[in-house]
């Protein structure tokens, strides 16, 4: 990956509906060479996808919250069934396997905090090999989805 690769990651990252002209003639470079090198970055996989930001509260989903997880066990059989069950819940919008005091750290969205409460105690704790959890209630948002040409090196 070379400067104008970081460049288009930027421009992407920004706007990726932008009609391609005007991102090639913002960045310098013909329309046709900028389709080639995006095409070969969603090759090599650098480029995973595209996907609309969405608020949630405008969706009817007031209450954010992480939920930090634990389990009983740590054995692989116990760890892909805890993430199978934890993909099958719709509330869960991420889910990140974690080093250190929980295993598992979940943000999800509900409509309020009655949901937030049945969402843990009847799916959340149901989950295969549940050891125990701690609710972390978002009051707001400061900052999200940096991009990452911001923080990666060479860019």
């Amino acid at each position: 990956m070379d400067s104008t690769d970081f460049k288009i990651l930027d421009v992407l990252q920004r706007n990726a509906r932008e009609k391609k002209s005007v991102l090639a003639r913002e960045l310098g470079i013909p329309a046709t060479t900028l389709q080639e090198r995006i095409r070969r970055l969603e090759k090599k996989g650098v480029i995973e996808g595209y996907q609309a930001a969405i608020n949630a509260e405008k969706l009817g989903l007031g209450v954010q919250a992480f939920i930090a997880v634990s389990l009983r066990h740590h054995e692989s059989n116990a760890i892909r069934q805890f993430e199978r069950g934890v993909a099958e819940i719709p509330s869960v919008r991420s889910s990140y396997h974690l080093s250190g005091r929980f295993d598992y750290m979940l943000l999800v969205s509900v409509k309020d905090l009655k949901a937030l409460g049945n969402l843990v105690k009847t799916e959340i704790t149901t989950l295969p090999d549940f050891g125990k959890c701690e609710t972390f209630l978002i009051f707001s948002e400061i900052q999200s989805n940096r991009n990452l040409t911001d923080i990666t090196p060479g860019s």
